[in-house]
């Protein structure tokens, strides 16, 4: 039933990337950085279209788009013509987008790649480099808002336009390939993908016997899922009797909202951009950027799983997201001996805290020194496991320093008498634990951890282990490995 639910239903997404490490918009020297600024002041006669002003070509926003388009192993035209894209909305004031086109003479900046997931691929139809509109600000929801502003200071920022084929068929493969190029943007470095905006969708859907609907500028992926997954339900209660259309994703409201009869290309009357000449794209050039491509969230999969031994799944997870792999290979930096015991809690507990504070990994307050402070002492018998994953979620969510504040904290009980009563609690209810520890050291580091546990985590490690230790010479003929070391 799954399957045949599947069948039935085509998504394409057309992702817009922000190039949010560039200086300057697409085609003028204003700032690329608009965010926070007084609205309408960071524009120029170019990017708002005025009479006589002419566009100029960022270059790096070339060598940028061609990085994506290599990483995608998409192939790279000859030469881009950027077209004119002509339509009438607010957000645009000189009423036309320089954009790129595919069809009649155009040609983007590359066509084909794609996006491998767990179990499908994914084909990219073109990207394309194209200047991002304004932005219209409403009070409250489209729907409602008694009057709509605009700030013009996002005008020509540069965009790379994604396009896929429409070879997603559920809402969740669509948020999984926007999580895979998420990560493949950030380990190439040209986007923030956390800043607002940096990265919106328009989702493509139709239910078999239907029409195509598009739902326009979906800000975030949960977003995305929770749209594709209305339409499909509204579609199919709908069948065909609707045409073609452009929605809206009201996130208040959780319900998708009609905005217009959706635009064929013709629509838009392309012709080619008279002020920019074609770009011609040299082998030089490609071959320069293709040098300086970082290693990709793939390459790093598998490097992890080769390097650190990890499972296939966990890696994947990893990789999901730079900062997670970041965060994952510097703590294994500060102690190297535990890493899949790094990586299963950084994927169960630390991504568990992220997601249930709705929070992104490049904003995790945890440094990878306290966490793998934390994992040695608990490999060490100092703390227990449990004691361990506390300090490591205070520490997620207050950035204080696990080692010089938290360590103290818990260690405060050295009151000799005090932990031998606990130490005697320990050994009075853990016979088996105790008889082999008199065989094996390592199991002195269990004993050591129930003894933090009735402590509370409070007791001193060193000389809880002293205690145990002494105790332990008492319990039976001298064990081997304590008469090593005394």
């Amino acid at each position: 039933m799954k399957e045949q639910e599947e069948l039935d239903v085509k998504i394409g997404l057309e992702v817009h990337c922000h190039l949010t490490n560039l200086k300057t918009k697409l085609f003028c020297r204003c700032s690329a950085d608009y965010y926070n600024k007084e609205p309408n002041t960071n524009i120029c006669p170019v990017c708002m279209g005025l009479p006589g002003s002419l566009p100029v070509l960022n270059e790096e926003a070339v060598k940028q788009a061609l990085a994506i388009a290599i990483a995608l192993g998409a192939k790279i035209s000859e030469k881009m013509i950027f077209y004119r894209k002509n339509y009438f909305y607010p957000d645009l004031p000189k009423n036309f987008q320089i954009s790129q086109y595919d069809k009649a003479g155009g040609q983007p900046l590359a066509v084909g790649g794609q996006i491998r997931l767990q179990d499908k691929v994914v084909r990219i139809r073109r990207i394309q480099l194209e200047e991002d509109p304004a932005k219209i600000v409403y009070e409250g929801s489209i729907s409602t808002s008694p009057y709509a502003l605009i700030d013009y200071n996002r005008s020509g920022v540069a965009l790379v336009e994604i396009v896929t084929e429409p070879d997603l068929t559920t809402p969740r493969q669509a948020r999984l390939f926007l999580q895979k190029l998420r990560s493949i943007l950030e380990h190439l470095g040209v986007c923030d993908c956390n800043l607002e905006g940096a990265l919106r969708c328009d989702a493509n859907i139709s239910v078999r016997g239907g029409y195509r609907v598009e739902v326009k500028n979906i800000g975030s992926f949960k977003d995305v899922e929770k749209a594709l997954s209305f339409e499909i339900t509204r579609q199919k209660m709908l069948g065909a009797k609707k045409g073609m259309e452009t929605r809206h994703w009201d996130d208040v409201r959780g319900v998708t909202v009609s905005l217009r009869v959706k635009e064929e290309e013709m629509d838009y009357r392309y012709f080619p951009e008279a002020d920019l000449p074609p770009y011609i794209i040299t082998k030089e050039l490609i071959e320069e950027v293709r040098a300086s491509l970082p290693e990709l969230p793939d390459a790093r999969r598998e490097r992890l799983i080769k390097q650190y031994n990890l499972p296939l799944q966990t890696a994947d997870i990893l990789t999901s997201h730079k900062a997670l792999a970041d965060f994952f290979e510097s703590s294994v930096k500060e102690y190297p001996k535990s890493p899949l015991k790094m990586a299963n809690w950084i994927i169960s507990d630390i991504l568990g805290y992220l997601n249930r504070n709705d929070l992104d990994p490049s904003s995790l307050k945890l440094k990878p020194k306290d966490f793998a402070a934390v994992v040695k002492a608990v490999e060490e018998g100092v703390i227990n496991e449990q004691t361990g994953k506390t300090l490591i979620l205070k520490a997620a969510a207050t950035g204080e320093s696990i080692e010089e504040k938290l360590f103290s904290a818990v260690s405060k009980i050295k009151d000799e008498a005090v932990i031998a009563g606990f130490v005697d609690k320990v050994f009075k209810e853990n016979e088996k634990a105790v008889k082999d520890a008199l065989t094996n050291e390592r199991a002195v580091n269990y004993l050591i951890g129930l003894v933090m546990k009735a402590s509370g985590g409070k007791a001193d490690p060193h000389i809880t282990r002293s205690i145990i230790v002494s105790r332990l010479k008492g319990e039976a003929a001298k064990p081997s490995y304590l008469k090593e070391t005394g």
